[in-house]
């Protein structure tokens, strides 16, 4: 299968992933001439890049999102029997050095959460990876409430990496957010600063949305019980 153009528009984004709707990562997989495996544990990335080469993602991991002509971007959700999202998401890497020089206007993480496309996947450890299907796709801006706690939990936790104090986040800080490790081994290294501002290399570290913020919008945006 050749490589997809990047759609043109919304609309096209969308009709791409409704005709995803309800086939296997297998079969998906093998429409690119690739194999789904059987365990996600060495392979994390696998359902977000398969899902993105089908719509013609563009973006990759540059501070833009996904599809950078339409400002949207691509988060795949794994879920539940329920329906309910299984996971926190991964919403960007943080740049421990530099949270000085941004407002919450301007950060990357306002940029990739301002329109998304969600892809909701089986996460159910009781179902072979091949054999996990994918969902009805969901188009969403947060909304002026959600908005609201995004920016305190961004303000919250950018402030005490700007003020030197990496070391001191833990996963209990942030409403809608967390900041939590994000790194390709423990030998990973990034360049922080200390209360002092004297340098020093740091566990590098994400943002992510806590799988209770994400339940909130999946429960509303396709009438599941929030309980």
């Amino acid at each position: 299968m050749a490589a997809l153009e990047p759609p043109g528009s919304e609309q096209e984004l969308y009709t791409r992933a409704q005709g995803l709707a309800g086939a296997t990562l297998g079969e998906l997989a093998a429409q690119l001439g690739q194999r789904a495996p059987a365990d996600l544990r060495r392979a994390k990335g696998f359902t977000g890049h398969l899902v993105e080469q089908l719509l013609g993602a563009a973006a990759s991991s540059r501070a833009e999102p996904d599809f950078p002509a339409l400002g949207v971007e691509l988060k795949t959700l794994p879920v539940g029997p329920s329906g309910r999202p299984v996971e926190s998401t991964f919403v960007c890497t943080i740049d421990l050095s530099a949270m000085d020089r941004f407002s919450y206007e301007d950060c990357w993480l306002r940029r990739k959460l301002a329109r998304v496309l969600w892809i909701p996947v089986e996460g159910s450890r009781e179902i072979p990876v091949p054999a996990r299907r994918l969902g009805a796709p969901l188009l969403w801006s947060p909304s002026s409430e959600e908005e609201a706690v995004l920016r305190a939990d961004w303000e919250e936790l950018a402030g005490l990496i700007a003020r030197g104090g990496a070391e001191l986040l833990h996963g209990r800080l942030g409403r809608a957010l967390q900041v939590r490790p994000k790194a390709a081994g423990s030998w990973s290294r990034r360049r922080a600063l200390d209360g002092d501002g004297v340098s020093y290399l740091a566990l590098p570290r994400g943002f992510y949305l806590r799988a209770s913020f994400t339940a909130q919008l999946v429960c509303r945006s396709y009438a599941l019980p929030t309980r």
